[in-house]
């Protein structure tokens, strides 16, 4: 295992468990099989350990409070994240932290994050005086680091980076998402401030890798040295010296033993010049498969109607490369509909033809005409069925 170190000193690994995704059995965690993962990542050198109040439907942090009994709480950085979204009132935010620390079984978080500040959000948090709320938490040593996760816009993220004296923040990043959200500006952005960063899904939520059409194959097939998928995906993000560990959701035990075998040689700036323009290709050859053709530059945003374009894209393309058409509707429900961000609703239907956006997109996309396309497909009369599922699986009051 290889380490990267945090601006506090911590050493972390460069391969986090990212635990939203943790084995599930009759729609609950497996627990036997779970724990055995876990503990098995453990014992071979990852000491990063992430989780939220939300995971599982509220179960994940009081399964993590007994796997990590007996010795192995010492052996890990543990993260956990306050959920911004349903909290509405500084009590609510002591009293959050403080189930956290006993459904963890711990007397301290070593790194908590604000969970998902964006916008809206980050401006009701602040009002509800939260960066006071990290201070005390600091001070009497329930929380150890403070930072946040982020899923929205560059300009909101450089906003936050320069609010508070954050140890790190985690954003998510991989080769098809270097303009999307923080992106590659981002990351530096906060490097440059000397935050750390944590990257989550650097696989997409596993689409880079289930999600191998035959002429991305072909471009992975010419590589010199033969790299799965999944291997390209994890180099390509530990080549920036920028990022301190990358969460996995691994839940496979071949992918647990692919990933620790990766996260064992990969050097920052160890891919040469071919290589990288190789993943480039295969970046260039995704967008002409993905339906929108949307690269998440936001130059077309604001919208003067209050449709988030980008994100009516990037759900209508995942749907489009993953084919699963549940996860996509609920995907559109929780964030087009703002459920995630604890915004407004930014519907595709919203769009007003007012074609402002033609002008502005690079890419010189027909915008007002691929809203009404996903309008079509995903606000049906089974909208509202899913924005409740939205709702119950993110934990939103």
């Amino acid at each position: 295992m290889l380490y990267r170190k945090m601006s506090t000193g911590d050493e972390l690994s460069i391969l986090g468990l990212g635990c939203m995704r943790l084995p599930v059995k009759d729609g609950k965690i497996d627990e036997e099989r779970a724990k055995s993962q876990v503990r098995y990542l453990i014992d071979h050198g990852v000491n990063y350990i992430d989780t939220a109040w939300t995971y599982h439907l509220g179960e994940n942090e009081p399964f993590l409070g007994s796997v990590l009994a007996n010795g192995y709480r010492e052996k890990v950085k543990l993260a956990t994240k306050l959920p911004s979204w349903i909290v509405k009132s500084r009590e609510d935010m002591n009293r959050i932290l403080n189930a956290q620390l006993e459904r963890l079984r711990t007397d301290h978080i070593d790194y908590y994050l604000l969970h998902n500040l964006a916008g809206a959000l980050w401006d009701k948090m602040k009002e509800l005086d939260v960066l006071d709320f990290l201070d005390k938490a600091r001070t009497d040593g329930r929380i150890i680091n403070a930072g946040f996760s982020f899923h929205g816009s560059i300009e909101d993220f450089k906003l936050i980076v320069d609010a508070y004296p954050w140890t790190f923040c985690q954003i998510q990043y991989n080769f098809l998402d270097e303009k999307n959200q923080a992106g590659t500006e981002g990351l530096e952005y906060a490097a440059s401030k000397g935050l750390g960063v944590i990257v989550m899904e650097p696989l997409r939520g596993g689409k880079l890798t289930s999600l191998v059409p035959p002429e991305i194959k072909e471009i992975w097939d010419e590589a010199e040295v033969k790299h799965t998928p999944a291997e390209w995906a994890f180099r390509w993000v530990w080549n920036h010296p920028e990022i301190t560990v990358v969460l996995s959701g691994m839940n496979e035990e071949s992918h647990i033993e692919e990933n620790l075998k990766i996260a064992d040689e990969a050097y920052p700036n160890s891919l040469n010049e071919g290589e990288l323009q190789l993943v480039n290709r295969v970046e260039q050859k995704y967008r002409t498969l993905m339906y929108t053709g949307c690269t998440g530059c936001r130059y077309c945003m604001p919208c003067p109607s209050g449709v988030d374009i980008p994100t009516c894209f990037e759900v209508y393309d995942n749907l489009y490369l993953s084919g699963n058409e549940n996860e996509g509707k609920m995907m559109y429900a929780a964030k087009a509909g703002g459920i995630i961000k604890g915004d407004v609703p930014g519907y595709a239907s919203r769009c007003m033809q007012c074609k402002e956006c033609l002008e502005k997109c690079p890419q010189h996309l027909d915008i007002p005409s691929l809203l009404k396309i996903i309008a079509e497909k995903f606000e049906g009369t089974d909208l509202e069925t899913w924005k409740a599922a939205a709702r119950q699986t993110f934990r939103v009051d």
